[in-house]
């Protein structure tokens, strides 16, 4: 039987071992030992080189275990999916073939949520879940903790309010138990064929809160904007960093002669976009960063009139409606000893900028 396989073993070693080191991925490279990423470093794990035979059949355990075919990752090259070892942890895997053979990165991921004190997430952030219609943005690179901060709004919201939730993700991470909330988790591909035909489904399912796991493209853009014009909570990511980057894309995507509608839109019914990104600390370890602005008048002119360049101003100023820059957000985790002064000037949208108040002060 495959689950005594040798192949089967290894790979539930392997996975579970990830679990054990709290790493938070798993990268399965044909012509390197199987590495863990752990505290933001890369590490090998033991001198044996994986072949690309042997990498096949790893990955091909992969999928059993998940119960899915491997068609869309012969066919297309890529697949992305998630999966659960009983006891151990969920994982949401990309696969995909390089060089002519198959390799997978496997991002781990807990069943439980981990503590909000933990995650270093302010508390303005989890106040998105009293929120009800409008829209919320998640933004950052890949790999800089968007998921989980969407997970710990949806479970706020789960703990606080009588409301049913529906997410659309690519993959589905995090399960959320049905609480307050009546919590309906659609995974794309499975469960639905693409972001912006489940989303459209959604509005037919009495939804009160929408999450979309990534707003990708056009048509998605434009559903989920209606949805939140039409009284629900719309809560999604954009691959962006900082708040004026992420209107600009927004807006970008739409032919010329719909971007000041399509402005107008976002000035109406944008609430609150979070930007924030991992940093490593003096101790080696991974804190997030973030800057949270919410949408006053002052800022919903400047979108609708195209002025995105004094967004960054008001933020800076808005400190008193609980709002937070970056640079705030990155000078108080120096101040804290938590950073150093390089990561602290790396990770400033304006590193120049940064580097002078830092030698100033």
């Amino acid at each position: 039987m495959a689950e005594e396989s040798s192949e089967y073993q290894a790979i539930v070693k392997i996975l579970k071992g990830a679990v054990d080191d709290k790493a938070a991925d798993v990268f399965l490279i044909p012509g390197i030992p199987y590495s863990y990423r752990i505290d933001g470093e890369i590490i090998s794990e033991g001198p044996d080189k994986i072949l690309p035979m042997q990498m096949d059949k790893l990955i091909e355990q992969i999928y059993k275990i998940a119960k899915r075919s491997m068609q869309k990752a012969q066919e297309t090259g890529d697949d992305d999916f998630s999966f659960s070892l009983p006891g151990i942890s969920r994982y949401r895997v990309s696969v995909f073939r390089q060089r002519g053979s198959f390799a997978a990165i496997i991002r781990v991921v807990s069943f439980d949520l981990p503590k909000i004190a933990d995650l270093h997430i302010p508390p303005v952030v989890l106040d998105a879940s009293k929120l009800t219609k409008g829209m919320v943005l998640v933004t950052g690179p890949a790999g800089s903790g968007k998921s989980t901060t969407l997970a710990c709004i949806i479970d706020r919201i789960n703990n606080t309010r009588n409301a049913h939730v529906i997410t659309l993700e690519d993959p589905i991470e995090y399960l959320h138990k049905h609480k307050k909330s009546v919590v309906t988790q659609r995974e794309i591909y499975t469960d639905t064929v693409s972001y912006s035909t489940g989303l459209r489904a959604a509005l037919r399912q009495s939804p009160d809160v929408v999450l979309l796991g990534e707003m990708r493209d056009f048509e998605t853009i434009r559903t989920a904007m209606t949805a939140a014009e039409t009284g629900h909570l719309v809560i999604s990511t954009v691959h962006t960093l900082g708040a004026s980057n992420t209107i600009n894309r927004l807006v970008d995507i739409f032919p010329a002669e719909q971007q000041a509608q399509i402005r107008m839109q976002i000035s109406m019914v944008m609430e609150m976009i979070i930007s924030q990104q991992l940093i490593q600390t003096t101790d080696g370890k991974m804190i997030p960063a973030f800057e949270v602005m919410i949408l006053n008048s002052a800022i919903r002119t400047m979108i609708r009139e195209g002025n995105i360049q004094r967004i960054d101003s008001n933020i800076a100023s808005g400190k008193a409606e609980g709002m937070i820059s970056m640079e705030d957000s990155l000078m108080d985790l120096y101040r804290q000893g938590i950073i150093t002064e390089e990561a602290c000037i790396v990770h400033a949208q304006d590193q120049e900028m940064m580097s002078k108040k830092l030698h100033r002060g």
